[in-house]
């Protein structure tokens, strides 16, 4: 199984060639891969993404079938399911790389912000559960200057999201908080940019 490191660096070069257009993979081999993996899998990296149909982690990252555990919710947003699916994976599969992956111009954003500011009494509750965790992490965000700016607000809304999500995963389940002290896990931050489609790694890349 790959570390975090080398895993964080699959992506990133996977990505390099999916934004050059560049693709390394070749669609032949999916067929004998995949009757390779009818029996079992070993993700190397785990994919907590939003649900937007512009950014599907296999393509943005280039992989092919088995390489990436991938969770997909409407604003990247991390509720109990999620943190489960990614509790399975580490431990299930020995998996070393978390990513959660947001992108600019997200919907979950604009609504959660289009709620603060006009509030709807008639909003689905099943909505509105994703816009309430979605709000913590932006609310503060209107009470600044950056309430005069809409797309830097929205910005700066989109990776506080982000960085909310990360700190939930790190802090938020004795499992993953265990297995980064003891085993490697690492959980960083990333987003894809819907204009340029390269991800920029920042919430403990770096590390």
């Amino acid at each position: 199984m790959l570390s975090a490191r080398e895993a964080l660096a699959g992506l990133r070069e996977g990505n390099l060639r999916f934004a050059a257009r560049v693709r390394g993979s070749d669609d032949l081999r999916v067929y004998p891969q995949r009757t390779e993996l009818d029996m079992t899998q070993e993700p190397f990296a785990i994919v907590l993404g939003c649900s937007d149909a512009r950014v599907p982690a296999e393509i943005v990252f280039d992989q092919g079938l088995g390489d990436l555990f991938v969770i997909r919710v409407a604003g990247n947003i991390v509720a109990p399911s999620q943190v489960g699916s990614v509790e399975f994976a580490a431990e299930r599969f020995g998996t070393r790389l978390v990513v959660v992956l947001g992108h600019t111009q997200c919907g979950a954003i604009l609504a959660t912000l289009e709620e603060l500011r006009r509030p709807n009494e008639n909003q689905s509750r099943n909505l509105r559960s994703i816009v309430d965790r979605v709000r913590p992490s932006v609310e503060g965000l209107l009470a600044t200057e950056l309430r005069h700016d809409e797309n830097a607000l929205v910005r700066q809304a989109v990776r506080a999201n982000i960085r909310a999500s990360v700190d939930h995963l790190r802090h938020g389940s004795q499992v993953l908080e265990q297995l980064i002290q003891d085993d490697g896990l690492r959980v960083v931050g990333a987003e894809y940019s819907l204009e340029t489609g390269v991800v920029e790694f920042f919430d403990g890349a770096a590390e």
